[in-house]
């Protein structure tokens, strides 16, 4: 993949764990990691068949990856998931990014994005914790949308997803201080529309117009190949001293 910033080896022995992952940023991360020589785990709620063949692909040049549902909101799918991981894995887990995420789907309920963006994530860091030791590394993966909510309104339609995954970004750092004790490092890695998603995709048919306006105003918007880069970065890079890694322009949320 051309935009992976990790080296062939850099990874060697290393296992990672990728929420989401059968398709999208998710995939590419995932699949930077396995280039990078570590065993990986793919995630997928009900996209199993996109999660084998990447499984497949991954295997067929060389990688290791095995592939584990859950649903996060399912918490004893997350509990059979860090049993599985436990055993794949020799109960040690070197990268986690919680990268799943959603709340625009229709028919789940008015809590869902709350429960899936929030709670859930929480859920799954505090299940997979006994598997992270000394020198791990945990990524949250969120928006500038999200991120910034507070400071800078966002579409009507994407708000309630904003303000859940924002609430999960804070809940997640009020762990910081147990994680960094153990010398574990957490990275929130935020970044604006990324083209090719399918959040940016639903955006753009509720806002017709939305991606391009918002290409126009920052001059560039990151693809799905280029952002999970800078995901697979955060997972090796140094904590900045913020715990934030901010991913493209982002002017117009600070001014």
């Amino acid at each position: 993949m051309s935009h992976n910033p990790l080296k062939p080896g850099q990874l060697a022995g290393k296992t990672a764990f990728v929420s989401g992952s059968s398709r999208g940023i998710g995939a590419a991360t995932v699949g930077y990691f396995a280039e990078a020589g570590a065993k990986v785990a793919i995630n997928f709620r009900n996209k199993e068949a996109r999660a084998i063949k990447l499984r497949d692909q991954i295997v067929a040049g060389g990688g290791e990856a095995i592939i584990v549902g859950a649903d996060l909101t399912d918490y004893d799918t997350i509990t059979a998931l860090r049993d599985t991981l436990a055993a794949e894995f020799d109960g040690s887990l070197d990268i986690l990014v919680l990268n799943a995420s959603g709340g625009m789907e229709a028919g789940m309920g008015d809590d869902y994005a709350m429960r899936l963006n929030r709670d859930a994530q929480v859920n799954l860091l505090q299940t997979l914790r006994p598997l992270l030791h000394e020198g791990s590394r945990v990524v949250f993966v969120t928006s500038h949308q999200a991120h910034f909510i507070h400071q800078k309104d966002t579409m009507d339609d994407y708000a309630p997803v904003a303000l859940s995954k924002r609430a999960g970004e804070d809940a997640l750092r009020d762990l910081i201080p147990g994680l960094a004790a153990d010398g574990i490092g957490f990275t929130v890695v935020s970044g604006d529309m990324i083209e090719g998603t399918v959040t940016a995709a639903l955006l753009d048919r509720s806002n017709p117009g939305a991606i391009e306006s918002r290409k126009a105003a920052v001059g560039k918007l990151y693809n799905v190949e280029e952002f999970a880069g800078e995901v697979a970065a955060a997972a090796v890079d140094a904590v900045p001293a913020d715990n934030t890694r901010l991913v493209g322009d982002v002017s117009d949320f600070l001014a």
